[in-house]
């Protein structure tokens, strides 16, 4: 049986984390694993968990969170029609690929390479978040043939690495070959599906000692995190999209990026020891 001042403690810690995510997410229009991730891995190791598959179990938390918060919004971009179903018809088959080669790899890595991965990737992202222009282009029209055969399964690689859905490399990539930002923003929520539903299957049979894990985590996915961060970001989504109706998100984009490469950087650090 759990501890029961361990599950209050894991309680308010979540409670804080997926409404602080849920805010960013409407906000910003960031996916929540970005978020989710480091704290997540800051949740677990302040609770005592510390193993060399932590990271594991925080990638795999965040993309069963990605489901759930991946479908709503399909079925909501779905009913203004700003859905491109062509694109994430053609792209699915080598991004669920991508998604379960990353299941293997993570799988076999310790947490400590999860990290410097994550602070690599977390980086990257962060500076296209703060310096990326909307007029970039690598073409004028999403790849096909043999460039989707190798960007397709990359896009679902390193999403799983970073425990991330489809908006953080799926936006960019659509952006930069001529796709609307709405409709990038629509299908790279197809994207989410896509990545984690293949992922997180695989991260149930994840096998982690049980003095490892947190009370009620099955394979590498914790139940707890996974049911109150889906229910605080429900109910704080719509508050932060209140909030950037009411003032110019750009600035708080760029608040937001310097915040993800100080995460990122301070992942990196951890990883290297320092």
């Amino acid at each position: 049986m759990p501890d029961t001042m361990l599950l209050v403690q894991m309680f308010t810690l979540l409670v804080v984390i997926g409404g602080f995510a849920g805010v960013l997410a409407g906000l910003l229009g960031v996916g929540g694993g970005i978020v989710l991730v480091p704290a997540f891995f800051y949740a677990f190791q302040t609770l005592g968990y510390g193993g060399p598959q932590l990271m594991q179990m925080c990638l795999a938390t965040s993309l069963a969170t990605i489901i759930v918060t991946s479908l709503r919004s399909v079925h909501s971009h779905n009913k203004k029609g700003a859905v491109d179903w062509g694109i994430l018809r053609t792209w699915a088959p080598g991004i669920a690929l991508g998604a379960l080669l990353g299941v293997l790899v993570a799988s076999s890595l310790r947490s400590v390479v999860l990290q410097a991965v994550f602070g690599g990737l977390g980086i990257v992202i962060g500076l296209y978040l703060a310096f990326g222009r909307a007029h970039w282009r690598l073409g004028e029209a999403m790849p096909t043939g043999l460039p989707r055969a190798i960007l397709s399964p990359v896009v679902g690689f390193l999403s799983v690495l970073m425990g991330i859905g489809g908006g953080s490399f799926g936006v960019p990539l659509m952006s930069l070959y001529n796709t609307p930002i709405h409709r990038a923003v629509a299908t790279a929520a197809g994207f989410g599906v896509l990545i984690a539903v293949p992922s997180v299957i695989g991260f149930l049979f994840l096998d982690i000692a049980p003095d490892q894990r947190p009370p009620l985590t099955i394979g590498a996915v914790n139940l707890v995190a996974f049911a109150i961060v889906i229910a605080m970001t429900l109910i704080t989504a719509p508050v932060g999209v209140r909030i950037a109706h009411a003032m110019d998100p750009k600035p708080l984009k760029r608040v937001f990026a310097a915040f993800l490469i100080l995460v990122a950087l301070n992942m990196l650090r951890k990883a290297l020891g320092y």
